[in-house]
């Protein structure tokens, strides 16, 4: 079985003015294509691995042949995380639930999270990701490499932040804290408990 776009669950402009029509657009059609034509292309002579999820591919990197376990760890990872982040973005939704007490919890407050989250996502060198994680039913910030997942590292993502230029360049530039800041309007905290619940539970 091949790997596929999965389609958005809102309309290219439903995040502006944080995040700009045309690089949800572009973002979506050409650099989350791309990974998914070329992890399909290493993997169409390996039956084994056209049954595997991308998840279960890039959770057992080691497993890969050798050949092509790079562009799978790429490829693969970028798969899968832009399938995790876009159900992550819509407008208008209230933190609240067990994530939001979770949160008070690990971290102290709201506020602590974002600032720690914040310094993440603009500390990570070049092109990666910041992450809300659950380790040990506690919750975790990390950030990744290129296109590093925390499935990698054994962890669980509950709710992440793509810090790669093509995410963000249209309508900030260089400006990457500008970026960030923009996020915190359009986190489907819905979402985020969803995915909270299913990693503690």
């Amino acid at each position: 079985m091949s790997h596929i776009l999965p389609e958005l669950p809102y309309a290219y402009d439903a995040l502006e003015p944080y995040i700009d029509a045309r690089t949800m657009e572009i973002h979506h059609t050409r650099h989350h294509q791309a990974y998914i034509t070329n992890l399909n292309a290493a993997i169409k002579d390996k039956v084994e691995l056209q049954q595997m999820s991308v998840d279960q591919l890039i959770r057992n990197l080691d497993e890969i042949p050798e050949e092509i376990r790079t562009i799978v760890r790429n490829h693969g990872g970028g798969h899968a995380n832009h399938s995790f982040f876009w159900p992550l973005l819509k407008k208008d939704v209230a933190l609240a639930g067990p994530i939001a007490d979770a949160i008070t919890a690990d971290f102290g407050s709201f506020e602590n999270f974002r600032e720690k989250f914040t310094a993440a996502a603009t500390r990570v060198f070049g092109s990666g990701w910041a992450w809300l994680t659950v380790d040990n039913r506690k919750l975790e910030i990390v950030a990744t490499p290129n296109q590093d997942s925390p499935i990698m590292l054994g962890k669980i993502p509950v709710l992440g932040l793509d810090v790669w230029e093509h995410a963000y360049y249209l309508l900030y530039q260089n400006r990457r804290p500008d970026y960030i800041a923009a996020f915190f309007n359009v986190i489907n905290w819905e979402k985020v408990n969803d995915n909270f619940l299913a990693a503690v539970n």
